[in-house]
């Protein structure tokens, strides 16, 4: 097994040198960094775990962690986990702070701010799909301020990871449960999607349309924005529903499935509506068991909220970045008889 003092002789640095490299502390030479890590993958070397420990004890580490505001319960799941993980890591003196907020990235940008402020280590965060906030990332990284990306991603950064779901895939899977699952041979669908400003959003309604759009039979005929809320998805379904009476299929991409759900009963449509959501919130199990959702897409909100800050906290503490970039979520369908 190598030790520091081995590759420092090998890179002809001193150790200290090599710590600041395996930490991610900076002032060192670019191309001096890059030698030292060829050595330390060549050499497969493997810090000292007890070490570790006691160096983060000594840290005294933070996480900031932001997510999408109050209006979706899906996060409320998210916090569980993020919670959950965050007693764990209260041995190594490793504290998490959240920030809930818009997806506005004005709203995001000033949340990382205020972090920044509270001299976080790391972020992890749901990240609007935007130029400046990707360019943030990239100078959150600069300065020794690793970001993963949770939920949502955003291409194209220096984030050192993402969590969630595969939301190209999800949109297939819904597309195939919705061919599956309608009642009618003709499949006049409407979309109801959060943002297109979310990734996750934009990506899960590509899918859904790509694998739809080779079926003769299936017509998608609108495509309406509710910014994740509740009541803006009431309108808006109303509306959709009203200017086109011959959809009998629902594709919900985002929150706001209560809402929607509620327009699809007060005009007396559940019977003859296919409808296909993410998660398992109260208010979507509420319409499974009810029998106005078909079906919904689950991903595993608690997982969503503890490995990006266990990915933060390794990376952090042993420089070790995570050995799959995208750590993608299982797809877990639920219909009424298996929704609890």
């Amino acid at each position: 097994m190598a030790t520091i003092k081995e590759i420092a002789d090998i890179a002809g640095v001193s150790r200290g040198t090599v710590d600041r490299v395996l930490n991610n502390r900076g002032n060192v030479n670019p191309k001096t960094a890059e030698k030292i890590m060829e050595i330390v993958n060549a050499l497969d070397y493997k810090p000292n775990k007890a070490g570790l420990v006691l160096a983060a004890q000594k840290k005294n580490l933070k996480l900031g962690v932001i997510l999408f505001g109050e209006g979706n319960p899906f996060f409320d799941e998210v916090i569980e986990g993020i919670r959950q993980k965050e007693e764990e890591l209260a041995c190594y003196n490793c504290s998490v702070i959240v920030e809930r907020v818009s997806i506005e990235v004005s709203r995001q940008l000033a949340a990382i701010d205020r972090l920044l402020e509270q001299d976080v280590n790391g972020i992890a965060i749901s990240p609007t799909n935007d130029a400046r906030l990707a360019a943030r990332i990239d100078a959150l990284f600069e300065m020794g301020i690793p970001v993963v990306a949770l939920n949502t991603d955003i291409p194209g950064c220096k984030r050192i990871a993402f969590v969630g779901s595969n939301y190209y895939h999800s949109g297939e899977t819904a597309a195939g449960l919705m061919r599956l699952m309608c009642k009618d041979p003709a499949i006049n669908v409407g979309i109801i999607t959060g943002s297109n400003d979310v990734l996750c959003h934009s990506e899960r309604v590509a899918g859904f349309q790509h694998l739809l759009k080779q079926c003769e039979n299936v017509q998608i005929l609108e495509t309406a924005t509710n910014e994740d809320d509740d009541f803006i998805s009431y309108d808006r379904t109303t509306q959709l529903l009203r200017a086109h009476p011959e959809v009998n299929a629902l594709f919900f991409a985002a929150g706001g499935v209560y809402g929607g759900c509620r327009a699809v009963l007060s005009l007396g449509r559940e019977k003859d509506m296919t409808i296909i959501t993410f998660d398992r919130v109260a208010t979507t199990k509420e319409m499974i068991q009810k029998g106005v959702i078909s079906a919904t897409i689950c991903q595993q909100p608690h997982k969503q909220g503890s490995k990006p800050l266990d990915i933060l906290f390794t990376y952090l503490t042993t420089g070790e970045l995570p050995k799959n970039e995208m750590e993608y979520t299982a797809v877990d369908i639920r219909i009424k008889e298996n929704i609890e």
